[in-house]
Order: C-alpha cells, then sequence, then structure tokens
C-alpha cells in the first residue's frame, strides 16, 4: 500500500486524474455486474410474484362468490392469454383454469406442484418458489383457500417471459441512467480538473519567466486557494524587486558611507607620512585616523551582525531567558557618557525575556543610539512583564518613515543607511516579540512587546522563572 501511495504521489496531477478515472469505471462496472444485477434480479422475483398475488387474490373472491364452474365460464375466460397460469389443487388431482395449451405445461412443473402442495396447511398458508426446467425458469405460488368445508390450493406459474421482458427493461433503463450520470460526472469532473491544471501551469510559467528575470505579470481570477496562492506569489515578487531595488541602493550607500572614513585614513596617512600635519600635530591628526577607523570598524561589526544574528538566535537562544533589568541597567551605564546632558529616566522591573542576554544587549543598545542622536533633553526607558518602551523628546517621524522603520537596507535620515534597527528586528521576531516605533505628544517612542493571554500569563511566568532559576544554579 505504501509503494502504491508513493507511486501515485510521483504523478502529475493530470495522470492522477486519469488514474481516479479508470478506478472509477472499474468501480463503476463491478458494481453494476455484481451488486446492482443481483438486486433486480431480487427485484424482479418480488415483481413477479406480488402481480401473481394479485391476480390469486382475484380468483379467491371469484371462487368464494361462485362455484368453480362459474369461475370457468366468467372469470378464467379472460385470462387465457396471460402469462401466468392458475389451476387448482385438490385430492383429485390438478385441475388447469385458464390455459389454452394444457400439453405444453412441463410435467416436472406439474410433479413440483403436486409434491409442495403437500406442505401447505393452516400454518403455512402460501408457499413462493422458482424451478428451473430446461432452459426455462418458472415462478410458482400456491395459496391454501378453505372454502364452504372444501380444502384446496390455488396454485399459479408461469414462465420466465415476463420477468425476461421486466429485466431488459429494468437493466436498460438502469443502464442508461448511469451511464448518463457518469459521463455527465466525468464532464464535470474534466472541467474542474482544467479549472485546477490551467491557472497552475499559468502559475508555473510565471515563476519560470521570474526565475529567468523577466518582467511578467500573473493574472488569476480566482477567489479559492489557488487565487490567493496567485496573489501572495505578485505580492512576493513585488516585494523581492523592492528588497532587490534597495539592496543595490544598499550597496551604493555602503560604498558610499565606507568610503569616506578609508579616503579621510589614506589622506591623513599619506600627509603625515610627507610630514604634514592637517591637525598642527602628529597626535591630533593621527587621532582623525583613529576615529574613522572606529568608525569603519563599527559599521562593519554592524554588517556581520546583521548578517548573522538569526543564525545565532536560533541555534543558541533555545530555553535561554534574560533579566531585562540587568541589561538595562547595563546600557544606561555605558551609554551615559555619550551626551551627559540627557537624561536618563527609568522605570524598571525584573522581569525576563526570552533570548539571550548579548542579543538583547545589542538590540537596546542600537535603540538608545538612535534615541541618543535625536533626543533633546531626556530618555526614558520602562520595563514590565512582556513590555520594554524606549522613548525620548526628539522630533516625531513621518508617517512614510515609521512604515519603513525597522525593514533592511532602508535609508536613514540624512541619506544613511543605519543598520541598527534592522537589527532589532531581527533580535525581537527571532525571540517570537513584536517591535513598533509611533510618535508621542512631545517625542517618539520605541515598544518591544508580546501579546500574552489572560489565562496564560501564569503558565508563562512559572516557565520563565524556573528557567531563571536554572540559570542562576548554573
Amino acid at each position: 500500500m505504501k509503494k502504491i501511495t508513493e507511486y501515485f504521489r510521483k504523478l502529475s496531477l493530470t495522470n492522477q486524474v486519469i488514474m481516479i478515472i479508470l478506478l472509477f469505471i472499474i468501480f463503476f462496472f463491478s458494481f453494476f455486474f455484481l451488486f446492482l444485477n443481483g438486486n433486480i434480479d431480487r427485484t424482479i422475483a418480488k415483481q413477479t410474484f406480488g402481480m401473481m398475488a394479485n391476480r390469486q387474490q382475484s380468483l379467491v373472491t371469484v371462487v368464494k362468490s361462485n362455484n368453480k364452474e362459474a369461475v370457468k365460464k366468467d372469470y378464467l375466460e379472460m385470462m387465457t392469454d396471460d402469462f401466468q397460469v392458475n389451476c387448482i389443487i385438490d385430492h383429485n388431482g390438478i385441475e388447469i383454469m385458464n390455459s389454452s395449451d394444457n400439453e405444453n405445461v412441463p410435467i416436472e412443473l406439474l410433479e413440483a406442484l403436486k409434491s409442495s402442495s403437500l406442505e401447505i396447511s393452516t400454518d403455512n398458508k402460501v408457499i413462493e418458489k422458482t424451478v428451473d426446467i430446461g432452459t426455462k425458469k418458472y415462478f410458482y405460488r400456491e395459496q391454501y383457500i378453505n372454502f364452504n368445508k372444501e380444502e384446496f390450493v390455488l396454485a399459479s406459474f408461469m414462465d420466465d417471459t415476463y420477468a425476461n421482458e421486466l429485466r431488459s427493461s429494468l437493466v436498460d433503463s438502469t443502464f442508461d441512467l448511469t451511464i448518463f450520470a457518469y459521463f455527465a460526472f466525468m464532464m464535470i469532473l474534466m472541467i474542474w480538473v482544467y479549472s485546477i491544471i490551467h491557472p497552475l501551469n499559468q502559475i508555473k510559467y510565471y515563476i519560470d519567466q521570474v526565475r529567468l528575470g523577466k518582467d511578467v505579470e500573473l493574472v488569476i481570477n480566482r477567489e479559492d486557494e489557488i487565487g490567493e496562492v496567485a496573489k501572495a506569489l505578485s505580492s512576493m515578487k513585488e516585494e523581492l524587486d523592492k528588497q532587490e531595488k534597495a539592496k543595490e541602493e544598499m550597496v551604493h550607500n555602503i560604498s558610499h558611507d565606507l568610503k569616506t572614513p578609508i579616503a579621510t585614513i589614506k589622506s591623513y596617512a599619506e600627509s603625515i607620512k610627507d610630514g604634514i600635519y592637517p591637525y598642527g600635530t602628529i597626535e591630533k591628526s593621527a587621532d582623525v585616523i583613529i576615529d574613522n577607523a572606529q568608525r569603519l570598524e563599527n559599521k562593519v561589526h554592524n554588517l556581520l551582525y546583521l548578517n548573522r544574528v538569526e543564525y545565532l538566535l536560533t541555534s543558541d537562544a533555545e530555553g535561554v531567558v534574560t533579566n531585562m533589568k540587568d541589561v538595562v541597567e547595563q546600557v544606561v551605564l555605558n551609554s551615559a557618557v555619550i551626551r551627559p546632558e540627557i537624561e536618563i529616566q527609568t522605570d524598571v522591573e525584573e522581569v525576563f525575556f526570552d533570548g539571550l542576554l548579548e542579543a538583547w544587549r545589542v538590540a537596546i543598545e542600537n535603540i538608545m543610539e538612535n534615541a541618543f542622536r535625536y533626543a533633546k533633553s531626556y530618555i526614558r526607558i520602562e520595563v514590565h512583564e512582556n513590555n520594554l518602551k524606549i522613548s525620548n523628546d526628539g522630533p516625531m517621524m513621518d508617517e512614510d518613515r515609521i512604515d519603513t522603520l525597522f525593514r533592511p537596507y532602508e535609508k536613514g535620515e540624512g541619506g544613511r543607511f543605519g543598520l541598527g534597527l534592522s537589527i532589532v528586528s531581527k533580535v525581537v521576531k527571532a525571540n517570537k516579540y513584536m517591535v513598533k516605533g509611533y510618535n508621542t505628544t512631545d517625542g517618539v517612542c520605541f515598544e518591544i512587546y508580546r501579546e500574552v493571554k489572560p489565562e496564560k500569563r501564569k503558565q508563562e511566568r512559572k516557565r520563565i522563572n524556573l528557567r531563571s532559576a536554572k540559570q542562576s544554579k548554573k
């Protein structure tokens, strides 16, 4: 069974449909000739015996209202040409009542009627049987009658002429109806399959053209899952095109941004070599070279960290939690000397976030670096359960800037390509948190948070406390 399933999965969608159709045909003919054929035979037998019972009941009514001679004369003559032959069996033998060709009645059938009539009693008043004689099948029905203290058996029989005609009619009508339903189903199935295969071929062609770098459009007017896939592919291509354009622009910006400190280092080094000190002394000129080298190192470090941050987080952060109060205190201590005139306000609880300490430290440092760049008088840090906010009283951001704030390769203020917020976004998402930036009444705020349902909050706090306790023991 496993091999059949694997083979079926390797087939194309068209071949799968063809195989399904073939299996349906096999099932249809098996059903028709094995199951339906037997049911038709049972239906015909039931119909035949039912018809014989109705006619026997009419004979019983006539017998009870008249005598046998009246029956022969008034009623049985009307049934002479009928398929059904009726006879009366009593102690004197068998008397055929309505057959114009009594000599052709099979002797074997008469003997069967005689023997079976002995089985009829007041407890078993009706016998319905079939018997094969030669190439024909005979249906016979015997009914016990007690009239005027006279006991006899009313027996009726008929050959398979009526049954064959009824069978032919039922089989033809059933077969025709089934064939019609089958082909109607096949047509609907083929139309449905085509409606699936055609858009899938369109999607395949679209993907091949995109892979070759050609500018193509995918237009599939469907509202089902295939339509959703087509829309997702179109959106993905638009996003990839946008990111590709942004990457090209980033390479240009990086080249320009790295070129400036490299050019400065080179020109100052050449000047010192020639005995010329641009800042008057060799020490001050060397300091310029050192500052630009540090600036260059920071940019290269950010590029490398952005490239490997996701791998580090997913491979090392499983089951690790970080005390955010310790991280914030460390970052504030290290950054206080950047702009001493800026007041740093804190409202920090001892809470734990999922993830590595080093990753969270880099993320908060990058947000703080951005805040120091624009703050006028203060930076405020708030840390509560599943929520961290860093706000400042700097100028508000443009709405367009907010939408692209954390995207990689986006150009920042003054045309610089800064990667700090991109690293923040990667750290936050890798640890299954969310981040957003927005304007406040007096500045800008960056918020890292995670939405937790009330019923899961206690479980999460217990889990984090357990993890932190294990880390403390280590």
